[in-house]
């Protein structure tokens, strides 16, 4: 049977779904519901699979499987881009929408009968739901995509099936099933995107910024593979070793990645690139004000590492130190989102490749840094660092970016959406650098009510959704381009929603709660 804090993440997960339906019912809510009541009772099966060491691969402990809440991000998110794409009469983005949704219910899908396939004694009931689900959704997607749209969800669905059997194998205990869906399903579609615009280049059509983001997602994942491959059959951890892991990256980096990427933009990415960052003098302000955050965040890094050395061997940074990182990464995206969305787009993006990097020197241990880097992180560890890898610093990043990145520029002629939809880009900056921060803090530290079966707090919940309020008004007032038409009613709804999300679930919260709020905004 599953336990309390499931079951409240469920029903959390499906009055949001509900939600966002109520307001774009069509054809594809439908599927959505079908999607998310399937997924509901395969979850029951993928928790019992990893309780009972049954999974396939080995997947992240002490935590649930997440297959609900991961199975309806994607789908959801390309309803509502479909439908605010729709209302700007954007064809193309209307129908790359579609797609998005499509892409998203197979791969949660193909999941869902994994985790049916391998369970013993096969679960009648269960298997008759997901059929149901299944055609409902592939006799939706007939009568809805062309064939070039299926051909392309079905490249995308074999992209993640490869991806999965790879990464999941050389990374164990890194990923929930939940996680490795987002993850993963977002690599593929990242990647068959990047594919499908390589192989259909038209010069002056498509900004550069969003090639850049492409090519070096896909850059960063295949410099990671190549070298995880390669270091199985050598010690990584020699001088000889690091020589020839940072020789093949340049050799990678300028002999493919900036060729690809030449390709795509038709100049120079380097030119191109230094000519974008100073292009303003407000960029340059930007530029000196985030490196002197970046700066401090490595000053907290070493003085937790040296307070660690003078107390004790085993001192380990508390929640209240790991989110002194939450509010510098909110100092930094709010003068972006105000001042200069896509410079904050591209070093969103050229952070995320440096951490990346990082990470493939801490991991595979490159000298001269790979031990150093590991002795320091090693102090900000928690549960959900229980692999190989150390994600957490990276999902914050990517869960503030999400919202950037993915927001639909094209659909929204003068730079913003209507009523809530204005509030898309910070996503990130209210649900996990101001609400999950000030539930993190204010519940360890004067929190006394515990919700049913889980460590979180009512005061920190409650304390969240007033903050996130607060940050909301601010916004108002610093942002001109924000306008909410009156639609705070649905903000509320949509803050507490994910706020009640974000005390219950055991997934990654930095990587699902943005993308549950930007979904409840756009909808």
């Amino acid at each position: 049977m599953l336990n309390k804090p499931v079951l409240a993440e469920s029903l959390i997960v499906f009055v949001i779904v509900l939600f966002v339906h109520a307001a774009v019912w069509d054809r594809y809510s439908w599927c959505a519901v079908a999607l998310a009541i399937q997924a509901f009772y395969v979850q029951f099966k993928w928790d019992r699979l990893l309780q009972l060491g049954g999974a396939v691969f080995q997947f992240r402990t002490a935590a649930n499987s997440g297959l609900l809440p991961a199975s309806m991000v994607i789908p959801l998110l390309g309803i509502v881009m479909k439908e605010r794409c729709k209302s700007a009469g954007i064809v193309y983005f209307e129908r790359f929408g579609i797609v998005v949704a499509s892409t998203g219910m197979l791969v949660a899908l193909f999941l869902s009968v994994i985790a049916v396939g391998v369970t013993k004694p096969v679960p009648t009931n269960t298997c008759i739901l997901t059929g149901i689900a299944g055609s409902i959704i592939i006799y939706t997607m007939k009568h809805s995509l062309t064939v070039s749209e299926v051909i392309e969800v079905l490249e995308v669905l074999l992209i993640f099936v490869y991806l999965s059997m790879i990464l999941l194998y050389l990374l164990p205990r890194c990923f929930t099933p939940g996680e490795a869906l987002l993850v993963l399903g977002g690599i593929s579609f990242v990647l068959n995107q990047l594919i499908k615009r390589s192989l259909n280049v038209i010069e002056g059509r498509g900004d550069p910024i969003d090639f850049f983001l492409l090519v070096a997602v896909v850059g960063v994942v295949l410099l990671g593979l190549f070298f995880t491959v390669l270091f199985i059959f050598m010690d990584s951890g020699t001088w000889i070793s690091s020589m020839f892991f940072h020789m093949m990256t340049a050799v990678l980096g300028l002999g493919v990645v900036m060729p690809w990427l030449y390709r795509l933009i038709q100049r120079n990415p380097l030119f191109w690139l230094l000519q974008f960052l100073f292009q303003t003098q407000t960029r340059v302000y930007l530029l000196v004000y985030w490196t002197f955050l970046a700066a401090s965040a490595c000053g907290v890094v070493f003085y937790q590492n040296a307070k660690r050395s003078s107390e004790s061997k085993k001192h380990q940074a508390s929640t209240i130190t790991r989110k002194y990182f939450h509010f510098i990464v909110v100092a930094t995206y709010v003068p972006g989102l105000i001042y200069d969305r896509q410079l904050l787009y591209v070093a969103a993006v050229l952070c995320l490749v440096v951490f990346i990097f990082l990470e493939y020197i801490r991991y595979f241990r490159i000298k001269p840094f790979g031990q150093t880097l590991r002795h320091l992180l090693s102090l900000f560890l928690d549960e959900r660092d229980s692999g190989p890898l150390i994600l957490t610093h990276i999902y914050l990043l990517i869960g503030m970016s999400l919202p950037v990145w993915l927001f639909p520029r094209s659909c929204a002629p003068k730079g913003t959406l209507s009523g809530a939809g204005a509030l898309v880009p910070y996503s990130g900056v209210l649900a996990v650098g101001v609400g999950d921060t000030v539930a993190s803090v204010f519940g360890s530290t004067t929190g006394e009510i515990k919700w049913p079966g889980t460590k979180k707090t009512f005061e920190g919940t409650m304390t969240a959704i007033f903050a996130q309020i607060i940050a909301v008004a601010l916004i108002l007032i610093f942002d001109s381009s924000v306008n909410l038409n009156s639609s705070y009613a649905w903000i509320l709804a949509s803050v507490s929603l994910v706020s009640l999300l974000e005390a219950y679930t055991t997934q990654i919260d930095n990587l699902l709660l943005p993308l549950y709020l930007q979904i409840m905004f756009m909808a």
